[in-house]
Formats: structure tokens, C-alpha cells, sequence
């Protein structure tokens, strides 16, 4: 099959909510992820001297497919980004690009090194070398065409508060899932059994091949497909949502069914300026909101049920 690589390059505002408003025009066409190129990301230690260049701006690109589709999906793109012009003065240039599946999987990977998310969690990309410090839990992924490598702000928030959250012997659900990279660290971390739901069937399969990957057993996992909690039953001790803010508040309105009594629910993906409207939301849905963490002007809230 293929794809069009349609990058959108910021040319002037390149704040996380204009990065993040951009991202959102990809979601609204169905997409369950994008790549965000950051020109003022610093390489971590330990990148190889083949690692790519920093880019000149922040680019958004997502894959969408090729077909009968193109045309429409040009244009709507297009017509939505001069409305983000007209509303927000984001300047912005788009391109395209034909990929096949393999090109697709594979170009992205340049920019994917081993990072540290905790002073325990490393992420490892299963095609690079690592060697692991004592102590060192390492966390081997390979998202292919998924969302989720755990280098983004987003998610390695979500993992720094599952160590901080989690007990051993805990039962842990993931609302979309992407590469399975949470309910991984999950497992790792102590979780006796990890759930996991997503929307995108693809994503349902890399998930379990990565959890198969990280010897979590299979007894001890599941991934559904489904769109939020719909293919999910059962109660959980540490629930995680690593989405955008407007998928979070409708999450918020089914969550408490999969909550026990104490649970924590850790909510990602949500630009600083609606840490407001997700906080009141928590506390109208009878949760208490235990904290706030912010990186990049992204921030995640943990909050504890009843």
C-alpha cells in the first residue's frame, strides 16, 4: 500500500499549542498519531555519529493514504491550516510525499535513539545497541506504523508517574495504546496483569508484538481493539490516557466503571493551557487531582478515585 507523507512545516508560531493545534488536524482525519520534528530538541548522550541533523523548524507529519482519497484529503488539509492562519496567525508550509509500508516504518527511525525516562526506565529501539547500567530497566520498542516510542514528552510523563504510582501486584489499563510502550513499562515495573485498548487494529498487533518482545507473558497481557472503553471490562488500579485533551474529557465521563476504589488515573497528551478545563472536569467526575506535571508545555495529571 501507498502513503503520502504530508509534512507541515511551522514558520513562525512554534509554541506546544500551535504544534499541538496542527497535530489536531491530523487526528480530526483519522489519524492515531503523527511525527513532531523539534529543532530545539538537544540529542541525548550516547546518539551516534550517524544520527541526523536537528531540522530547521518544527514539522508535523502524519501518513495518510494514497488513492481516491488524496484530493479531498489535500484539500481539507490545506483549508484547515489557512483557517489556523486566519485564527491563531500560524504560518505554515505543506508538502507531500509518496511512501510505500517499508519506507514508512523504516524513515522515521534515524531520529530514534536509546533515552533515559526515569533513573530506572531506558527506551530502547530494538535495531540500536544499549548497554544497560545496574539497575537499569530497559524498555525495548519497535512502534512500525504505532504511536508511541516513550522519547515524547507526553509519554515519558505518563511513565514517571506510573513509577511513582504503581505497586507490584496492580492491574493497569492503557487507553490507547499505540506501541504498547506504557503497559510495557507497567509490567516491568511490577503490574500482575496489563491492559490495553486501541482504536487502530494495527497498533493492537505491534503492541502485542512488542509486549511479546519485552517477555511480558502472555497471560498477564491483553490488548482490545476499540474505540476508549468499549472493549474494556473489569476494575484497574492504575489507569492511563495518553490522548489529546478533547478525547480525555470524554474519557472522563465513562471512567470511573474501570476505577477500584483508590485507583489513579493518569491523564497525558494535554497542552498547558487546558490543565484547567481537564482538572475541573476530574473533580466534576467525583476524582481528586493529586498532581500536576508539565515538560515542553505538555502536562499530565494523576488524579485518585474514591
Amino acid at each position: 500500500m501507498k502513503w503520502i507523507a504530508t509534512t507541515v512545516t511551522l514558520l513562525t508560531l512554534h509554541d506546544a499549542p500551535s504544534v499541538d493545534r496542527v497535530s489536531e488536524l491530523f487526528y480530526d482525519m483519522g489519524l492515531s498519531g503523527v511525527v513532531v520534528e523539534d529543532p530545539d530538541m538537544e540529542p541525548v548522550e550516547g546518539w551516534g555519529d550517524d544520527a541526523l541533523p536537528k531540522p530547521s523548524h518544527h514539522t508535523v507529519t502524519g501518513y495518510l493514504p494514497a488513492g481516491e482519497t488524496q484530493t479531498d484529503n489535500a484539500r481539507c488539509l490545506e483549508t484547515a491550516l489557512d483557517d489556523l492562519k486566519r485564527l491563531y496567525g500560524i504560518e505554515t508550509r505543506i508538502s507531500f510525499t509518496e511512501v510505500n509500508d517499508e519506507d514508512w516504518a523504516e524513515s522515521w527511525k534515524a531520529y530514534f535513539w536509546p533515552e533515559k525516562l526515569t533513573d530506572t526506565l531506558v527506551v530502547k529501539p530494538t535495531w540500536r545497541e544499549y548497554a544497560p547500567a545496574p539497575g537499569e530497566i530497559v524498555l525495548e520498542i519497535d512502534p512500525g506504523m504505532a504511536f508511541g516510542t516513550g522519547t515524547h514528552a507526553t509519554t515519558s510523563l505518563c511513565i514517571q508517574m506510573i513509577q511513582d504510582y504503581l505497586r507490584p501486584g496492580d492491574h493497569f489499563l492503557d487507553v490507547g495504546t499505540g506501541s504498547g510502550i506504557l503497559m510495557i513499562a507497567a509490567a516491568k515495573l511490577g503490574a500482575s496483569h496489563v491492559n490495553g485498548v486501541d482504536m487502530d487494529s494495527v497498533a493492537c498487533d505491534i503492541a502485542r508484538e512488542n509486549l511479546r518482545l519485552n517477555h511480558v507473558a502472555p497471560a498477564c497481557f491483553q490488548v482490545a481493539c476499540g474505540d476508549l472503553l468499549e472493549a474494556v471490562s473489569g476494575k484497574f488500579k492504575i489507569v492511563t490516557a495518553n490522548i489529546l485533551s478533547e478525547v480525555v474529557l470524554m474519557l472522563l465521563n465513562d471512567v470511573a466503571a474501570v476505577l477500584a476504589p483508590g485507583a489513579v488515573l493518569i491523564c497525558s497528551g494535554i497542552i498547558e493551557a487546558n490543565t484547567r478545563l481537564i482538572t475541573d472536569k476530574m473533580k466534576s467526575v467525583g476524582l481528586s487531582v493529586l498532581e500536576v506535571r508539565d515538560r515542553d508545555g505538555w502536562v499530565a495529571i494523576a488524579a485518585r478515585s474514591r
